[in-house]
């Protein structure tokens, strides 16, 4: 609305301090800051006041179709945004439970699931039998360290 920089305020600053004086010129400022807030809080409930009845005469709607008109690709971009959500919300309600499937489909699922679980239970029995197999070597190479250990240990006692 105005444009006012620093020199042009600093300028009013001293022509008041001169003209008012500086022992009024608080309350002076305390005056014009009231005064300039009354009317922000008038322009304000005026604009409302013309917003609400914008929005009872329906020109809301008119405005939101003219901005659609002057900017297809953001209009297109909500009925993208629209769909997506549709497609999030579906697809949120979670997989199919087994007693929607067809016979086919069921059969071929559970014959899936035991294939699973069988090689589930091969890996494990490997994994164990590895383990075993490990923990065996580890076992016999202690116990020939140990035998050495005990060996070493006679042969420094006879010296």
């Amino acid at each position: 609305m105005f444009d006012l920089g620093w020199t042009e305020l600093l300028v009013i600053g001293i022509v008041a301090l001169i003209v008012v004086g500086p022992k009024d010129l608080p309350g002076m400022f305390r005056t014009v800051g009231n005064f300039v807030g009354k009317a922000k809080r008038m322009a304000r409930d005026f604009s409302q006041a013309m917003n609400d009845a914008a929005d009872e005469a329906g020109v809301k709607d008119v405005s939101d179709s003219l901005r659609k008109a002057t900017n297809p690709v953001g209009s297109a971009m909500d009925e993208v945004k629209k769909a997506s959500s549709t497609f999030t919300q579906d697809t949120m309600a979670g997989p199919k439970k087994k007693s929607e499937l067809s016979e086919e489909r069921q059969a071929q699922a559970d014959k899936i699931r035991a294939r699973t679980a069988e090689k589930a239970t091969e890996r494990r029995a490997a994994e164990e039998a590895a383990q075993a197999k490990a923990a065996a070597a580890e076992d016999a190479s202690g116990t020939e360290d140990a035998g050495k250990a005990a060996t070493d240990t006679a042969e420094d006692s006879k010296a």
